[in-house]
């Protein structure tokens, strides 16, 4: 399935972070793209917008509006392609310890709406969106495809729901269905739900002292393009059909120096602050990942090429020149 020219491809939360990133990288391949994005009464198509996305790019794209939870939708979505990647998804973890209903619906509900409509169409290859938060605290480094899975959020435990509905109509009625399990990506055009940009935001906002949740666990990042790169070539690789495949760098780094490192970056100065609401539950938080890539590289082929310092300035000049998206003084869970 290397070649994508004229190949007709359904990616679900399209107008997302790593979808829309997904999207350029799928044109560019050749391939017919229709992208699933959230129905709004605002017709807005998330990051699939100029000057984001280029209006010339755009006009090769099949904007499909619709809700994931709409099982008729995803049946329509679905249809006509041969190829899926199922990215739509809620995925912020301090909003899904109050709103957990919300996140069984999207992301439990959602994924079993897109396995029926592909196990409907026959034929399809569907690449199923999973996280790196589904395994938990490590309990051995690096943390590889056999590792336990554990929910310690409601996000965690609704995505471990729906990887389990991929592997079971992969094992039930042979969809071919591959997991990727991506591990903490970031990049240009992430929200500051997250931490590399809620850092930067606050920096180039001029702020002296970061507001932060806890400094000591330690993430695995990889840079978005690099992310996409690995959905890519699970999709290509018949051996991943019914396997899951980590895709992270194989490095952690600690918040704490991560935030040394971003200032060092920026060539700024501040203090941390460590502020209660944006802490875990303690028995929720994930003190430790760290990706085993082993099965990326040996049966996909992929490694990630963009280190952490070179990552960090992409995004530093992104979110320096798109301000206007962030709001640094607002917790945005």
């Amino acid at each position: 399935m290397s070649n994508w020219k004229g190949r007709k491809v359904l990616i679900t939360g399209a107008e997302g972070f790593i979808g829309s990133h997904l999207v350029e990288r799928l044109l560019a391949a050749g391939a017919d793209v229709r992208a699933f994005v959230w129905y709004n009464s605002f017709s807005r198509w998330g990051w699939l917008e100029p000057p984001e996305v280029p209006r010339e790019i755009l006009q090769s794209v099949e904007i499909f509006p619709g809700d994931i939870r709409d099982p008729r939708r995803v049946r329509e979505a679905v249809a006509g392609c041969d190829t899926v990647f199922h990215l739509c998804s809620l995925i912020a973890i301090p909003f899904s310890y109050v709103a957990p209903d919300s996140y069984v619906q999207t992301n439990v509900t959602g994924a079993l709406n897109v396995l029926n409509a592909c196990r409907d169409e026959g034929g399809v290859r569907l690449v199923h969106t999973s996280t790196s938060e589904v395994y938990g605290s490590a309990r051995r480094v690096p943390i590889d495809e056999t590792h336990p899975l554990q929910g310690q959020s409601p996000y965690s435990a609704s995505k471990i729901g729906a990887d389990m509905l991929a592997e079971s109509f992969h094992r039930s009625f042979g969809l071919q269905v591959a997991t990727v399990r991506p591990f903490n990506t970031y990049g240009p055009r992430q929200s500051a739900r997250a931490v590399i940009p809620t850092i930067l935001a606050q920096v180039h906002s001029g702020a002296t002292r970061i507001r932060l949740g806890a400094l000591h666990p330690t993430r695995d990042f990889t840079y978005v393009a690099d992310t996409v790169e690995g959905m890519v070539r699970v999709a290509e690789c018949e051996g991943a059909v019914g396997r899951v495949v980590n895709v992270g760098s194989g490095h952690e780094i600690a918040i704490g120096d991560l935030v040394r490192l971003i200032l060092d970056v920026t060539g700024r100065e501040a203090d941390v602050t460590v502020e209660t609401d944006r802490v875990r539950p303690p028995a929720s938080e994930v003190d430790r990942l760290c990706c085993d890539r082993s099965v990326a590289r040996d049966m996909v082929g992929w490694e990630p090429v963009v280190g952490l310092r070179e990552g960090i300035e992409r995004t530093s000049r992104w979110v320096a020149a798109n301000l206007q998206f962030f709001k640094p003084d607002v917790y945005n869970r």
